[in-house]
């Protein structure tokens, strides 16, 4: 009798910790997942916008080994591009986003939908180096950011195929079940960008799109020297929060200066609801991440990000693009 009570205590312990894994899961380590989808010269942008991000998390913190970088295509090597090598997220050209030190991982035609979801699953052949693999645990914070063009739950891919938001939403929760993450920071910046977390279920995951359903993501502005748009609207004030921040910073979201409003960038927003607890998210610190203090309501999946710091969207300016 004694025996069977301590089988059942011993069976009960086992699916509280199953259950509460990821609340008492210890923090490990962080990633960076960082895509651009887009070719072509006029898709300048979002190649910008990718190396931005890039440049941005390795100030932060997270060294070279544990970013995956993905780039459709070259801009700086483009034969339009006026400077050779290089590559800008304003007109001013202060900052080479294409410095010495850029290590990409997936370039050209190797940034397909089938290596993309390889590597958030793991599922690599033998022979793809370990510089080319997310080598995450589950104690990891993963940021994942995706830019190019986008529609109703799908992104495309160098405009041959397209990702689906029913495809990021099983690659993620194999992931989840392969104990690949603790918590998964998803950002995307593409037209309808909120439309490709429709599908996701998993647990520990907040999301932040540029667009609703039917609505466009805007470039922010255009470099008459280079001749096309050099960031979008989403990224640039998303720099111009994580620029201001040091490694030792605890921000909020509320504390966004970008804090998405309609006015600055016009249609941003958030899916909270798969956050363990509701009000947790992630953030770019010294330990990248601590917590997002989030005041939302969960009771919304969607909600419109509100204007706390800005009367004009010129009052914001980010540091790295100017």
């Amino acid at each position: 009798m004694k025996i069977l009570i301590i089988l059942v205590v011993m069976l009960l312990c086992y699916s509280f910790a199953s259950s509460s894994g990821d609340t008492t899961t210890i923090h490990t380590n962080n990633w960076a997942v960082l895509v651009c989808t887009s070719r072509f010269w006029f898709n300048y942008r979002h190649m910008a916008n990718t190396l931005s991000l890039y440049r941005t998390v390795k100030r932060l913190g997270i060294p070279d080994e544990r970013i995956i970088l993905m780039l459709a295509d070259d801009m700086a090597c483009n034969s339009r591009n006026q400077y050779p090598a290089q590559v800008f997220n304003n007109e001013n050209h202060q900052i080479n986003l294409y410095g010495d030190n850029v290590e990409v991982d997936y370039r050209g035609y190797e940034v397909t939908v089938e290596n993309f979801l390889r590597v958030l699953t793991g599922r690599h052949e033998n022979a793809v180096p370990r510089s080319k693999r997310l080598l995450s645990d589950e104690g990891s914070h993963i940021l994942l950011y995706m830019t190019g063009h986008g529609g109703d739950e799908f992104l495309k891919f160098q405009d041959a195929e397209e990702l689906q938001s029913h495809d990021l939403a099983d690659a993620v929760k194999q992931m989840k079940e392969k104990r690949r993450f603790k918590e998964l920071l998803i950002m995307v910046d593409t037209c309808q960008a909120a439309t490709l977390f429709n599908q996701l279920q998993s647990p520990g995951v907040l999301a932040i799109g540029s667009s609703l359903k039917g609505e466009n993501s805007y470039s922010h502005h255009l470099d008459s020297d280079i001749g096309v748009s050099v960031v979008d609207r989403f990224t640039y004030y998303t720099l111009a929060f994580f620029e201001r921040l040091n490694i030792y910073d605890n921000a909020s979201l509320n504390r966004h200066p970008f804090t998405f409003c309609c006015a600055v960038c016009l249609s941003p927003m958030i899916r909270d609801s798969l956050c363990l607890p509701p009000t947790t998210g992630l953030i770019f610190t010294s330990q990248i991440w601590r917590r997002y203090r989030l005041q939302i309501s969960s009771v919304q999946l969607w909600r419109p990000f509100t204007l706390i710091h800005l009367t004009k969207p010129s009052q914001v300016e980010s540091p790295i693009a100017r």
